[in-house]
């Protein structure tokens, strides 16, 4: 059986990063972060073309003070690197986040409860961008090697689809943008957490940056 050809989303960015460029407009943009270290590179490059605001939605990240280290590092790191951006903090909903992963606990990495999880972040992000009134809403999850672009961008779409506003289709991980991210998050001495953040990565001992 013939597999569909991946779709190079770095080339899909170029292109939208081309026509925004041509057209001499500088959209806002809702940028899901998920940590300060995959944060560091996105807001490198992407600051170039869009007004960017920062969502730090997820009720994934246990226990609560790891979340609210977690927090605190990326404010940090938009203090100190790019002072233009601004940031919203999501609410903090474990419980929802358990309810989502009910029956799915003991799923793999990279498996049903992750794509589960994804969606339930992009889903909060896009309510969040479409409220704000933002021209495109993201995430910096597709830097991380452990995340497949084509998984996330496909979520990206469907949620887009259903809220009616645009997604920013990434890879950011292209062109060196992972390694970037460990020299930023070395110069600013960013803490680099070893798992995604939920129990069940934890325990399973992902080292998903």
């Amino acid at each position: 059986m013939k597999q569909t050809p991946k779709t190079n989303y770095q080339l899909v960015l170029d292109k939208t990063i081309q026509d925004i460029t041509s057209s001499g407009k500088r959209p806002s943009l809702l940028l899901h972060a998920c940590c300060a270290p995959c944060s560091s590179y996105v807001l490198e490059y992407l600051t170039q073309y869009f007004d960017i605001t920062v969502f730090y939605y997820n009720p994934n990240i246990s226990p609560e003070s790891e979340y609210r280290y977690r927090t605190e590092e990326v404010q940090r790191l938009i203090r100190e690197f790019k002072p233009e951006v601004k940031f919203i903090e999501g609410e903090y909903e474990p419980q929802r986040f358990y309810e989502m992963a009910k029956g799915l606990e003991k799923e793999p990495e990279r498996g049903a409860r992750c794509l589960k999880c994804y969606r339930l972040r992009l889903e909060e992000s896009a309510k969040a961008a479409l409220k704000g009134g933002f021209d495109y809403f993201t995430t910096t999850l597709s830097i991380s090697p452990q995340k497949d672009s084509q998984v996330l961008n496909s979520i990206g779409k469907e949620v887009s689809d259903i809220y009616n506003i645009p997604y920013l289709f990434s890879d950011f991980k292209k062109r060196g943008g992972y390694k970037r991210s460990i020299e930023l998050s070395a110069q600013f001495s960013l803490y680099r957490q070893n798992f995604c953040g939920c129990v069940f990565s934890k325990t399973a001992g992902s080292d998903d940056k």
